[in-house]
């Protein structure tokens, strides 16, 4: 086997995709402003990111497990993800995908990119219906970058072989862990924080920043 390079670990809403999943999933149910406005916040870091997160949550109940199949074909990849993805990939890297969304959207999205890693929240269904409940742990911000360590130590990289990218509060920690963090397109908590940033919606520019720093 090929020795691995480096890692690559990435959001998945408003980084890996231009959407956010759960908003999609409020519009479903007539929720959409409501669940918008708490997610904002919790990007901010004005809210704690678990609570927040059963707050929506809790706002889904009773959606058609099928919601899943019709929001994913509104999902759209960011810029330059794609390719970002590939050449990294040809590079011998790996990459993973950490999200506080859910399990039953990220895994197809991943699987269509050919990702090596995935971690993100499940959602309850009972008798073909949300319950308005997360199953398991939340994916917050210590658990995301608990993945970005094991994932890099699975792989026997040091950690300042290992890349971040994401926009929200809940990304910091994985940030600063990482060898090379960047702030993509960002909330301003975020890029007051983060090393490195990029404010433009083009993925494949993190290529730029890895060239330059890694």
């Amino acid at each position: 086997m090929s020795e691995i390079k480096g890692l690559l670990v990435m959001d998945v809403d408003s980084t890996l995709i231009q959407e956010e999943v759960i908003d999609q999933l409020g519009l479903a149910i007539g929720k959409g402003e409501a669940i918008a406005k708490i997610t904002e916040k919790a990007m901010r870091g004005e809210l704690d990111f678990k609570q927040s997160l059963n707050e929506r949550v809790s706002l889904l109940e009773g959606l058609p497990e099928s919601i899943f199949d019709e929001v994913l074909k509104k999902l759209h990849y960011t810029k330059g993800a794609e390719e970002l993805v590939s050449e990294l990939h040809s590079r011998g890297y790996k990459i993973g995908l950490v999200s506080g969304g859910f399990h039953e959207i990220v895994d197809r999205l991943a699987e269509k990119l050919k990702i090596d890693y995935v971690r993100a929240n499940r959602l309850e269904v009972k008798e073909g219906f949300l319950t308005g409940q997360v199953m398991g742990d939340i994916v917050t911000k210590e658990v995301k970058k608990a993945m970005l360590e094991e994932w890099a130590s699975e792989n026997q990289l040091a950690v300042s072989k290992t890349v971040a990218v994401g926009d929200g509060a809940n990304d910091l920690l994985m940030l600063k862990r990482a060898g090379l963090g960047i702030a993509f397109c960002a909330k301003p908590i975020v890029r007051e924080q983060a090393d490195y940033q990029i404010n433009e919606a083009d993925l494949y520019q993190v290529i730029s920043l890895i060239d330059q720093y890694l």
